[in-house]
């Protein structure tokens, strides 16, 4: 098949420059080289291509009607290429992305959207799960994670988002009803809101000053959750105070829906980062996917 095609490439190029020798210079080979390839290709056929005189070249009338469709084929092969040269370098095709629910939700959706406007033959196959999960293993070409980068780290790459910043926070008519703490003793006198891990544990919150190292505290809960986007819910509601990541509610902060208390205890939580399948990220859908959100998803 390799070799009947590059007859026809030959042949075509031999019609065009009406000599051998001028074919061979166009297509970088020897005058001999093109010659056999020719005689190949009208042995194939078993038709004679071009008339030959010691001084002129010219097609047969066979040659003539087999020029016209190589050149047809030729010129939509051209056109395949090209299509294929705009693939490697445009992001085109489906990504696949794995997020934490609540995060994926509030953060990375958006960011994905104006990914899909940027590039129209990109596609985006989105799943939420709250777990880590083997890229390699559910076909998943690059994933948002909050905390352990996970296992089979040498098959990934990553790229740091920066980190969690847990803040106490509360709604001004709950605040005006109980009034604000003022150090973390007070907690104990107010309702509070916490946020239960997969075990149905109520998480510890962490007391953590400029400087020093953090504390952990296990608050009195009047109320626990199981989802932490139930905590926020119950925050706005003026159900009590909570220690909350500072992206749960960046949006409540700005409108004033709900206030920060303590601002001297904010504490570091966990880590966020991009990670990757290593043997994709050339790729030009993974490629962009990993510019676009490692420049707007920076929490530090």
């Amino acid at each position: 098949m390799r070799e009947s095609f590059n007859g026809i490439e030959v042949f075509a190029a031999v019609a065009e420059a009406g000599s051998f020798t001028a074919a061979a210079a166009r297509l970088s080979l020897t005058s001999s080289a093109v010659g056999k390839a020719v005689a190949r290709l009208e042995e194939r056929l078993e038709v004679r291509l071009f008339d030959r005189t010691t001084r002129r070249l010219l097609l047969t009338d066979e040659g003539a009607a087999f020029y016209q469709t190589c050149r047809r084929l030729l010129a939509e092969l051209e056109e395949a290429r090209a299509v294929l040269a705009r693939r490697r370098t445009t992001p085109s095709g489906k990504l696949r992305i794995d997020m934490p629910v609540y995060f994926g939700r509030l953060h990375v959706m958006p960011l994905l959207r104006e990914l899909l406007r940027q590039h129209p033959a990109l596609s985006v196959h989105a799943s939420f799960t709250d777990r880590v999960i083997d890229l390699h293993e559910e076909g998943v070409d690059i994933a948002v994670r909050i905390g352990a980068a996970g296992a089979a780290a040498a098959q990934l790459a990553s790229a740091p988002l920066g980190s969690e910043r847990l803040m106490f926070c509360a709604a001004p008519a709950y605040l005006k009803k109980r009034g604000e703490p003022r150090s973390p003793r007070d907690l104990a006198r107010h309702d509070c809101v916490v946020y239960a891990g997969a075990d149905g544990r109520p998480a510890p919150w962490l007391l953590q000053r400029a400087g020093q190292a953090p504390e952990r505290m296990a608050p009195q809960a009047r109320l626990v959750a199981g989802s932490i986007e139930a905590v926020v819910d119950a925050v706005l509601a003026g159900a009590g105070v909570a220690q909350l990541a500072t992206w749960l509610v960046q949006r409540e902060l700005r409108s004033g829906a709900v206030v920060q208390v303590l601002p001297q205890w904010v504490a570091d939580g966990l880590s966020l980062q991009l990670v990757w399948q290593r043997n994709r990220q050339l790729l030009p859908k993974v490629h962009a996917a990993i510019e676009t959100l490692s420049a707007s998803l920076r929490f530090d």
